[in-house]
């Protein structure tokens, strides 16, 4: 009998059972799917030799969050690579806002645009090293952050921390006109707020576009050499290595609850695997309690609050294979690793808006990734490993241009060919001669994404929306905020749970703290002093 069992061997799962192996349980790891890795995970899916990342691509917070940073991957076969720049925005005129790892390189793109936002730029970047650390640490790890607040707190003194405060809720377009005056850093910002299914208006917008944007300057947008299933790769010999197992093609269908207390899980078919200790669920917060907890044992506000959790929106993906790279208008674009693709500021304020009307966008913005320019190895010579995705909503009840004709009962096959249509059109907007070099592509629409990967529900991929309103004590649902669950041994590890979406590990690490101060807690209280194991 293991001490624990995680349920889920996405990087949230595997990271919580490495923190556990690490304080000596013995942690067996049960997953769906035929291959470890949940929506971090590649493979060759367009032509023989291109390596694509399926779902999560590039991974900033992976080299900044201790929860990742701290198991020393690299010991386990994990090689971070990165392209001549990080971040490009180009314009239709042939401008480039751009991210370099050198920030006297960004400052000067910065100032190509507006001579006083490149030593603005380089201001922005003194504040963020001041605070970056206990800041990091009060948004990774556990709720409520008080040891980091208060380090953060100390070193920004009242005045100070009271003006970090209004900047983290800041809307991601009212902080950039207030910290720049040209169009090509407040795009920076924008773009990278939207990585998150934030409006440019939305409160709370202006932290993800400044902490991504300081992130790329100090980290880069890196990727694992090889393909995303690296990364996976390193965290399973990581656990196999402290003795932990990963289990695939093990659908656990339940979890047992005795005396109140999670004892472990069944599989398909009923198969048990009991846990001595806890149990940890890298698995959506709907997931966890509407179908593997028998409702009969959860508070009914619990699952009155479920009937409120709010999705992310879908996704749309696609990969191609291209016989060269990128002919873009703008050169600097041509050396980025990750490249935003939005008219204009507006433009970033249409998208959310069709977005939030039920429409597929006339002017999506694109995450756009070329991943053969930070790794060789994923194409061969001369050619170019190349990715987009956007977002839509939902439920579609309309196309805003109006010329993709959409019927909310038909499959999604019905406007989805239509719609990367659109989006290639974008790409080629900027790069002309782009659609000449496709010899191959694959197009994931959210049905897709859901069928390769649970979690990804709808075609969701942050575990829950990341807007304020369900964020902190408000993640997954009012009152929470931390992983343990009603259910005693119970922990939720998964991105619903703070701080939420992306590859940092944190809700899986802050899962396994809990468990591991839960077991110490039980033990002290029946014999009267705790132990580590």
């Amino acid at each position: 009998m293991p001490d624990a069992v995680v349920v889920g061997a996405g990087p949230n799962g595997l990271v919580a059972a490495n923190h556990l192996a690490d304080h000596g349980w013995s942690v067996v790891v049960l997953e769906a799917e035929p291959e470890p890795g949940g929506a971090v995970r590649s493979g060759e899916i367009t032509r023989p030799g291109f390596v694509h990342d399926r779902f999560s691509a590039f991974y900033p917070l992976a080299v900044a969050s201790p929860a990742l940073t701290g198991l020393q991957l690299t010991d386990y076969g994990l090689k971070w690579r990165h392209a001549p720049l990080v971040l490009a925005h180009p314009f239709q005129d042939g401008r480039c806002a751009t991210i370099a790892r050198d920030e006297a390189v960004t400052a000067a793109t910065a100032a190509s645009f507006s001579p006083a936002d490149g030593p603005a730029w380089v201001a922005m970047m003194q504040q963020w090293d001041r605070i970056s650390e206990p800041l990091l640490g009060s948004l990774l790890g556990p709720f409520p952050p008080i040891r980091h607040g208060l380090t953060v707190a100390r070193r920004l003194k009242a005045t100070g921390t009271l003006r970090l405060l209004r900047h983290t809720v800041l809307p991601v377009r009212r902080m950039a006109e207030e910290m720049f005056g040209g169009e090509g850093a407040r795009i920076l910002l924008g773009g990278s707020a939207l990585h998150a299914d934030l409006c440019p208006e939305g409160a709370g917008s202006g932290l993800y576009g400044w902490m991504l944007s300081c992130l790329g300057q100090r980290h880069g947008f890196p990727v694992p050499e090889g393909g995303a299933g690296s990364l996976t790769r390193a965290l399973v010999a990581r656990l196999e290595a402290k003795g932990g197992k990963v289990e695939c093609g093990r659908r656990v269908t339940r979890v047992v609850v005795e005396g109140g207390r999670a004892v472990g899980v069944e599989t398909t078919g009923g198969d048990p695997t009991p846990a001595r200790r806890a149990v940890l669920a890298d698995v959506s917060a709907p997931s966890l309690y509407l179908d593997l907890v028998e409702p009969g044992l959860l508070p009914a506000g619990l699952l009155a609050d479920l009937d409120r959790f709010q999705w992310d929106t879908a996704t749309v993906k696609i990969d191609w294979a291209l016989s060269r790279p990128l002919p873009w208008s703008a050169p600097a674009a041509a050396e980025a690793g990750t490249v935003h693709i939005a008219d204009d500021f507006d433009n970033l304020t249409e998208f959310a808006a069709h977005l939030a009307m039920g429409q597929l966008p006339s002017r999506p913005f694109l995450l756009f990734g070329q991943h053969s320019r930070a790794d060789p190895s994923r194409s061969p010579t001369g050619t170019e490993t190349a990715w987009a995705y956007t977002h839509v909503p939902r439920t579609i009840r309309g196309d805003a241009p109006g010329r993709i004709a959409v019927d909310p009962t038909s499959p999604e096959g019905a406007w989805l060919e239509a719609f990367a249509e659109r989006i290639e059109e974008r790409v080629e907007r900027l790069a002309p001669g782009f659609r000449s070099t496709i010899v191959g592509r694959h197009v994931a629409g959210p049905g897709d994404l859901q069928g390769a990967d649970a979690n990804l529900h709808g075609g969701a991929i942050g575990g829950g929306t990341a807007q304020f309103h369900q964020q902190l004590v408000f993640r997954p649902v009012p009152g929470t905020g931390r992983p343990e669950t009603p259910i005693a041994g119970l922990y939720l590890a998964s991105s619903s749970a703070h701080p939420g979406g992306g590859v940092h590990g944190a809700p899986g690490a802050n899962a396994a703290r809990a468990a591991l101060l839960g077991f110490q807690r039980a033990r002290a209280a029946l014999f009267g002093g705790g132990s580590r194991r």
